[in-house]
């Protein structure tokens, strides 16, 4: 007599493209409205580590309602975020979080903040959606499908002169101990139309993305502050490496992103040294 063969059950089918982007941008909408409800009310305010780092209640309460609205739609998945969500490590799909990217300027009032969250899979970011709540503005791109600025189609800007550039940065919360990139700031100073630094790597890359800026540089960086905005800003058509030329990587932790053309004459900026004679770009 045989025995009875065991049913092996299959396994779930694996979320669709489309699904994945809803389900984000809903997360990403969630976080948005809790930012906005709450910009005029008391804030809770902790530091991490340096006294410049902040995080808030806000921060707390997003990254809670965005992982429990993932996990709703997708119990498997493992995810990342900056505050300390921490998921499954085996699964083939990973969410980084980014609650709130700007903390620092919404402890303040400052209305440069948003809510980034990438999608990995099996290494490589496929998905990444970053909403800032304030401008309602909602960017979007997937993995070879081009990037996107409430459904419409973004590409970088044409500027190919440093003197024409407007410029983006940011500084490391060890600044004042490291004092890591107030040379590279004052060489870009001197060189460009102008340099600014509005607090969020994730809306930088975005802008860079769109044309609002022409490039951007920063040092010191988190998987969550790159993954969801480096895809936006390489789908839209820019350009991405390390701050020394190197292939880029979320993990590497710094980043030299431009529309494209800029990018060599940032480059040889980034790599003069000390009191190195200026060269014309």
């Amino acid at each position: 007599m045989s025995s009875p063969v065991t049913e092996v059950p299959l396994p779930p089918p694996l979320p669709t493209p489309d699904s994945l982007m809803r389900v984000a941008i809903e997360a990403a909408e969630i976080s948005g409205l809790i930012q906005v409800r709450n910009l005029k009310r008391p804030l809770k305010i902790k530091t991490k580590g340096e006294s410049t780092n902040l995080v808030t209640n806000v921060d707390l309460r997003c990254e809670k309602r965005i992982i429990a609205h993932l996990k709703r739609y997708f119990p498997d998945h493992e995810y990342i975020a900056e505050e300390g969500g921490r998921g499954r490590q085996t699964s083939l799909f990973r969410w980084l979080i980014d609650p709130l990217d700007g903390t620092t300027n919404y402890a303040h009032g400052y209305p440069a903040f948003c809510t980034s969250i990438a999608l990995e899979r099996n290494g490589k970011i496929e998905l990444g959606v970053v909403y800032d709540p304030v401008r309602k503005e909602l960017f979007t791109a997937r993995k070879g499908k081009g990037a996107f600025l409430n459904g419409v189609r973004i590409t970088p800007s044409t500027v190919e002169d440093l003197e024409e550039a407007l410029l983006v940065t940011g500084f490391p919360y060890d600044i004042k101990t490291s004092r890591r990139n107030i040379s590279q700031f004052n060489r870009f100073l001197l060189r460009t139309q102008a340099v600014r630094r509005d607090g969020s790597a994730a809306l930088d890359l975005c802008y860079t993305a769109m044309g609002r800026f022409d490039g951007y540089w920063e040092f010191s960086l988190a998987p969550w502050d790159l993954a969801a905005g480096s895809l936006i800003l390489t789908e839209a058509g820019g350009k991405i490496t390390t701050s020394t030329g190197r292939e880029f990587s979320i993990h590497r932790g710094d980043i030299l992103a431009s529309n494209g053309p800029l990018h060599a004459a940032m480059l040889r900026v980034l790599r003069q040294k000390e009191g190195a004679p200026r060269h014309q770009t």
